[in-house]
C-alpha cells in the first residue's frame, strides 16, 4: 500500500567564502532551514519555499550578480531523496526575488548564472533575504513512492560573477 509516506530533506549551505573588505570577492548565504514536508498522504506535488539572504560582491560594498550551484546527495549530486532502498527526486528552482513559489530551474552540479542581488554593503549579516529557494516532490514521483521516511541533503553554493 503506498500511503502515509513521510519525506524529510534537509538543506546544508557550503562553499562559501566570508565577506571582508580585504576580499575580493565574497559571497555569503544565510536563512537556510530544514525542509520537512512531514507525512504525505495525496499524490500532489508537494512544494516548500523559503526565504534567503545572500551576499555578493567583488571588492566593493555594491551588490553583484552571482551564480548558483546546487548539489544533492543522489548519485552524482542528484537532487534524490532516500529511505536507504529507494530513492524519490525532486526539484530545485531558484528566484533572485524573495517569497516566491518558483524560478529558474536548477540542474544538479550545474551554474546557473546571472541573479541579481539586492545586498548593500560589507555587512552581510545585516542584509534582508533577497532570494528565494523552492524544492517540490512532483505528484508523478510520489504515486510510485514506497512509503517510509526518506531524507537527503542539498548545498548550495553562491559564487559573484
Amino acid at each position: 500500500m503506498r500511503s502515509r509516506t513521510s519525506f524529510v530533506t534537509a538543506l546544508v549551505w557550503g562553499g562559501l567564502s566570508f565577506a571582508t573588505q580585504a576580499h575580493a570577492s565574497s559571497a555569503q548565504i544565510s536563512d537556510l532551514a530544514d525542509v520537512d514536508f512531514g507525512t504525505i498522504i495525496s499524490s500532489v506535488d508537494q512544494t516548500n519555499s523559503q526565504n534567503v539572504s545572500i551576499c555578493s560582491f567583488q571588492n566593493k560594498p555594491h551588490a553583484t550578480a552571482y551564480s548558483v550551484t546546487a548539489v544533492g546527495s543522489g548519485p552524482g549530486g542528484a537532487f534524490e531523496l532516500s529511505n536507504g532502498a529507494a530513492s524519490l527526486p525532486y526539484d530545485v528552482q531558484w528566484s533572485d526575488s524573495t517569497s516566491q513559489t518558483g524560478g529558474t530551474m536548477l540542474q544538479a552540479a550545474v551554474a546557473a548564472a546571472g541573479f541579481g542581488n539586492g545586498a548593500d554593503g560589507f555587512q552581510c549579516s545585516a542584509q534582508p533575504d533577497t532570494a528565494s529557494l523552492t524544492v517540490t516532490v512532483r505528484a508523478a514521483s510520489l504515486t510510485s513512492a514506497m512509503a517510509g521516511s526518506y531524507s537527503g541533503t542539498l548545498q548550495i553554493t553562491i559564487v559573484p560573477q
